[in-house]
Formats: structure tokens, sequence, C-alpha cells
């Protein structure tokens, strides 16, 4: 019981305040308009400009927080509110994503890898709910096995994501300034929002790493 507590509910515990975090954080500077009064999609094309980046499209998309670069068809993908959004909340997320897109046409490394590991974390994830009901509620051998190595595909992705989703905002919080899309008083509210939003892939990490941890102990039984 104390095994499953420190790996599993610990882990689940942080992965909630972490989510909690990034949606209050994003929601307080999502009513602060920005000084300069471009929108999300303006903002990223500005960055993405100025990186020579000038193949890639910015499209809108349903959803909170729904927003991502997709390096396959080369799209910058804002979710409604942020596309067409001034506030400091949708420039900084705005400019986060175009620092993805930035890293693919750079070649950024751990970019590269990490989109090499997205076929084979795909299936892991397609396997989870046979491991989830077959192995922890029932306790089948064999798919707890499995289980640690989903969880060990599960915990490379998340590991690998953490310095891509850090160098992203990295270079945001950068182009944001030399541009001069935000300003000085402004940086916090958008350092405040990337810095939220980094807090989701470190808990999804720990959490991934307690499901391993936790499985492989019950494989070793």
């Amino acid at each position: 019981m104390i095994t499953y507590i420190l790996l599993i509910i610990i882990p689940l515990i942080v992965a909630l305040w972490a989510q909690a975090k990034v949606s209050g954080t994003y929601k307080k500077y999502a009513k602060v308009q920005s000084r300069i009064g471009i929108t999300g999609k303006e903002t990223a094309l500005r960055v993405m400009r100025a990186a020579d980046i000038h193949d890639v499209k910015v499209v809108s998309i349903r959803g909170h927080l729904t927003d991502h670069y997709d390096p396959t068809s080369k799209q910058l993908v804002l979710s409604d509110e942020n596309f067409a959004g001034t506030s400091l909340a949708a420039l900084g997320v705005s400019a986060h994503e175009a620092g993805h897109a930035i890293q693919h046409a750079q070649g950024y490394k751990a970019l590269q890898l990490r989109m090499s590991l997205i076929p084979v974390t795909k299936i892991a994830t397609g396997l989870l709910p046979f491991v989830v009901f077959g192995g922890l509620l029932f306790g089948i051998l064999g798919l707890i096995k499995l289980g640690v190595l989903v969880y060990l595909v599960l915990t490379m992705f998340q590991l690998v994501t953490l310095p891509v989703e850090f160098d992203a905002s990295k270079r945001a919080k950068k182009a944001l300034a030399t541009l001069k899309i935000v300003d000085r008083s402004e940086a916090r509210g958008v350092e405040s929002t990337l810095n939220a939003a980094g807090l989701t892939y470190v808990a999804a990490l720990v959490a991934s790493l307690g499901n391993l941890l936790y499985l492989f102990l019950l494989s070793r039984r």
C-alpha cells in the first residue's frame, strides 16, 4: 500500500496540481491584454519570419489549450482563443509553438528524437487499457510485464519531451523580447504562463516514472 501511494497516488496528485496551476495561470493572463495588441496568429508569424521560416501555416482549432506544432504537415495549430486572442497568455503560447517550428527548421536534435519516438509511443498508448485492466486490476503477470515495457517507452518519451518544451519556451521568451512584442512589464506574465505549462511536462514524467517503477516491482514478485 505504501509503495502504491508513493509511486502512483503522489505522482497523480502532483500531475493534478500542475494541471490546475497551468489552468489558473493561463486564465489569469488570458485576461491581461498585451500593449501591442497583435493576435496570437500574428505573433507566431512574426517569430517565425524573424527566423526566416515562411513555409509553416498557422491555423486554428477548437478546444482549450489544444495548441501544438505539427512537424509532419508543417502546421502551427492554435486554439481559437489564442489564434485570435491578444492577451499575454495568447502571445506566450503562440510564440512557444513558433519555437517548435524553429527547432524543426534548425534540426534541433531533441525534437528529432521525440519525433522518432512518436510511432512506438502511439503503440504503447494503445496498449495502456490492457495494462490497466488486465495487469493492475486483475494481476495478470504477462500484462504486468507488458506494462513495464509500455511505461518504459512512455517515460522515455516524457524525458525527451522536457528539453524540447523548455527550449521552445526559452526561444519564445527571447523572440518576444527581441522583436519588442512584449515589454519588460509584460514579460513576467508571459514567463509565468510558460513556466506553469512546463510544470505539466515535469509532472507527466514523474507520473510515468512512478507507474513504471510500480509495475516493475509487481513483475518481480
